[in-house]
């Protein structure tokens, strides 16, 4: 079972430890056995990273686009070709399924990388015809030196996501995972490495919180891409911004689903179960407040209840299991401590609620009232609260009625409803009968205190790239005097 690295940084195209940092144990959540041991990096690591980044960045900036997209193509392959042990390195480091792991993790990763690889000769400037023959050309620039901030629910997923258009637009990439999941991103480095990115453009850092906090305010940091939670964003957000610097939030929500009378049953409880309880319901944009109109609640909530049985717990390592544990002993008991609290306000438990090891039953509320605490705070775990309403008026208005805006869902078979509620949502990604699909051609993000900037698509290329204006006079010049 052990998974120990070679080391636990990866810099300056290889491995590199320094175990006078602090101790990080790495739990398999699986089993709660310790499975590797990596240390957080100090000062020197963190200036042999940052540095090194500095001077890749510049020889990766030289080249032309086709040429960078060819690695980031070459690096998709790479990943594809090695999916199913990435995939299981994923299920050690996070504790999902493996049935899960082998098709939405590296596999996305992948796509990003192959994506942007492809887009990286088509990032261009544009031609500005002025009067008199004068003219403004502009182009792209990388930003520079850019860290990455991960969270531990997608440890593979988010590292090249954050890679992939960083890389494409001419940047270098420091990353640090969620200590809670430090392997995965490693082996990313490594497969970057083999796909011949030059030494010290992605660099891999581990650590807890300050080295995070370290990385948004060096000076030597141009952009800061973090994925996380509200609380880390909003510290991280308010660093960056005291040094300038550019920056991409993608934090949580409290997403709302909206369920009307005329939904397809089978579609709205399956999109339902993939908002609450896909990866645990250790999802950022997890659709946790399901909002059924009265008419259909009852054969809802019987559908669910059916639907349920068909939930498989066990060794995530097992491919018939398609339910997993939390990510660590410390998450299981928070969102035990919400279910508690679920109960004692007034809540019914209607479904699961019991928790073995590190795992939580795929747990349903209902007569859940939007003053509840699991109705407002994002518990980050497999906990559905069911609400009801009565006309679209009052469903949005409750929808809406947030913090957050990261994602939400409506379900309707009335395909003029259907737009006009997503587009009263206040949320920066929207679904139509389905829910928690995230292709990287389309952009991914939230608005209000769910983030800022887009992640994904054609527009994270507008996050990663800063533009130069040139004005070209054709005569002479008209000065006062």
């Amino acid at each position: 079972m052990m998974q120990q690295p070679i080391a636990s940084h990866f810099v300056d195209g290889a491995y590199l430890e320094d175990t006078s940092g602090t101790k990080i144990d790495v739990i398999y959540p699986g089993t709660g056995a310790k499975i590797a041991t990596v240390y957080s990096a100090t000062p020197a690591v963190i200036d042999a990273a940052l540095n090194s980044a500095a001077r890749a960045q510049k020889t990766w900036a030289a080249l032309s686009g086709t040429q960078r997209g060819q690695v980031l193509l070459r690096a998709a392959e790479l990943i594809r070709a090695d999916n199913y042990a990435l995939s299981v390195l994923e299920t050690y480091d996070t504790g999902k399924p493996l049935q899960e792991t082998l098709v939405a993790d590296a596999t996305s990763g992948a796509e990003a990388l192959a994506y942007f690889g492809g887009l990286a000769a088509s990032i261009t400037g544009e031609y500005i015809p002025l009067a008199d023959g004068d003219f403004v050309y502009t182009s792209r620039e990388p930003i520079g030196v850019c860290a990455g901030i991960g969270a531990w629910n997608y440890p593979t997923q988010i590292a090249c996501w954050k890679a992939a258009p960083a890389l494409a637009c001419g940047n270098a990439l420091v990353f640090k995972p969620s200590e809670m999941t430090p392997l995965c991103a490693l082996k990313i480095a490594e497969i970057m490495m083999e796909a011949g990115a030059p030494a010290g453009l992605f660099n891999v850092i581990q650590g807890l919180g300050d080295v995070g906090a370290t990385l948004a305010s060096d000076s030597r940091v141009d952009k800061v891409s973090l994925t996380g939670s509200v609380p880390t964003g909003r510290k991280v957000y308010s660093s960056a911004a005291a040094h300038m610097k550019h920056v991409t939030m993608e934090l949580g929500g409290k997403s709302p689903i909206l369920i009307f009378d005329d939904a397809d049953i089978e579609a709205a409880v399956g999109g339902a179960i993939l908002g609450n309880f896909y990866s645990s319901g250790q999802v950022c944009s997890n659709g946790t407040r399901v909002f059924v109109q009265k008419g259909i609640k009852d054969a809802f909530l019987a559908r669910l209840k059916e639907r349920l049985k068909g939930v498989v717990m066990g060794d995530p390592l097992d491919e018939a299991v398609n339910f997993g544990p939390m990510v660590s002993e410390r998450q299981a008991e928070i969102v035990e401590g919400y279910i508690a609290r679920g109960m004692a306000g007034g809540a019914t438990l209607f479904a699961g609620g019991s928790r073995n090891g590190f795992t939580i039953a795929p747990t349903v509320f209902t007569d859940v009232t939007d003053d509840m605490v699991i109705a407002k705070e994002e518990i980050f775990g497999p906990v559905m609260a069911v609400l009801d309403f009565e006309t679209e008026e009052e469903g949005l208005r409750r929808a809406n009625a947030t913090e957050f805006g990261l994602s939400a869902a409506v379900f309707t078979r009335d395909l003029a409803r259907g737009h006009r509620v997503a587009a009263a949502l206040e949320a920066g990604t929207c679904w139509i009968n389905t829910y928690n699909l995230a292709p990287v051609e389309a952009p991914f993000g939230g608005v209000k205190a769910s983030g800022v900037g887009r992640e994904n698509s054609k527009e994270a290329i507008h996050h990663y790239t800063q533009v130069k204006s040139v004005y070209v006079a054709a005569g002479g010049v008209d000065a006062p005097y």
